[in-house]
């Protein structure tokens, strides 16, 4: 079976968590993986509402690889009489999955203000029984307050700080006997297992029996990070995570094979040819399903109407959209997978 550049994997992945993406604030994001393709050695397009599509070669019958870049965050949207931020979420956020996480505010003028998300009342030992039960909302008791001496909306206004600034949370990256841990697995982490496929095709000088072209995307999150592809598209595989779960055969240190989410089941004929591919190269794979809230760039393709063929891939992950985890192994076996069909699956004109 192939064999990962852990190193460069985990390089990539830092580096990745390091720009603040949170869907919408694509362009530094863009700029780095168009630099990096670029060194590379790869022809690179940056797309004109965000995104970058890299061609790795081959021709005819053209495969597209996404994974997407862009991460889950927050938007002020108004300030609150006590200078702290009432915010809404961007993408698939929830309160209790965000509570007590350090914050960095994006403004419009381009400045950078670093912040907590807190319930209100904050302090537990002064906060009344019922208080304490509530379910935490960002419309009426969740807030984001700032690391700035301001205790009124007109001294965080005069900050710069205004309705429709950027959240983004901290990733908080830590690797322990294998297993990572951080936000935003979904979905740098199988962005950077693609540039290191990238990288191995590049270096080893892979023949590709078809065009292949990375297609990284920058609104996943929201539902239409993929509705546009080139005109010669035949088929589209996402490399996004699999949602582990009490019904879910998704394991950390496995590859899934996606068979249906919560849109639409994943083309069969595609879906046969990696599950073909991960058996005869002895990768450690599973078959899954994921609802009831899941869905995938290849899903986002089939809704615009693209005439293509389209599956899903990816590294078991717990915790999904919250402080996630997944293990080396199960990033190892994507790659693996990913790397087996793109040079040893070959299919016939669609």
């Amino acid at each position: 079976m192939f064999t990962l550049d852990e190193q460069y994997c985990m390089e990539q992945f830092q580096k990745l968590l390091s720009i603040d993406s949170t869907t919408g604030m694509f362009r530094e994001i863009q700029e780095y993986l168009t630099e990096e393709i670029g060194r590379l050695g790869f022809p690179v397009t940056a797309l004109h509402k965000g995104g970058v599509i890299a061609d790795l070669g081959g021709s005819g019958n053209t495969l597209a690889v996404t994974a997407h870049v862009d991460d889950i965050g927050l938007m002020v949207r108004h300030i609150n009489s006590d200078g702290t931020l009432n915010v809404c979420a961007v993408g698939g956020l929830y309160p209790f999955y965000s509570v007590t996480e350090n914050v960095r505010v994006h403004t419009r003028d381009g400045k950078v203000f670093t912040g907590a998300v807190c319930r209100t009342p904050s302090s537990i030992h002064v906060t009344e029984d019922e208080l304490r039960s509530t379910i935490g909302d960002f419309r009426t008791n969740v807030c984001v307050v700032l690391d700035e001496n301001t205790t009124t909306a007109e001294q965080t206004r005069a900050l710069g700080i205004g309705t429709g600034d950027m959240i983004a949370l901290e990733p908080r990256l830590t690797v322990s006997n294998g297993y990572i841990k951080s936000r935003f697995i979904d979905d740098k982490a199988c962005a950077a297992v693609l540039l290191a496929a990238m990288k191995e095709i590049k270096y080893k000088q892979y023949t590709l029996p078809r065009q292949v072209l990375a297609y990284f995307s920058v609104y996943e999150e929201i539902g239409h990070g993929t509705s546009w592809l080139p005109d010669d598209v035949k088929d589209i595989l996402a490399i996004d995570i699999a949602p582990t779960g009490e019904r879910q055969t998704s394991d950390e240190r496995k590859v899934s094979i996606f068979c249906k989410d919560s849109r639409y089941p994943y083309h069969w004929e595609l879906t046969n040819e990696l599950r073909a591919a991960a058996i005869r190269e002895d990768v450690d794979y599973v078959m899954d399903v994921f609802t009831p809230h899941y869905g995938s760039d290849g899903d986002t393709s089939i809704a615009a109407g693209h005439d293509v063929r389209h599956a899903a891939i990816g590294p078991g992950t717990a915790n999904s959209h919250g402080y996630e985890r997944t293990h080396m192994d199960g990033l190892k076996n994507t790659y693996g997978l990913l790397m087996t069909y793109l040079l040893k699956e070959q299919s016939e004109e669609k």
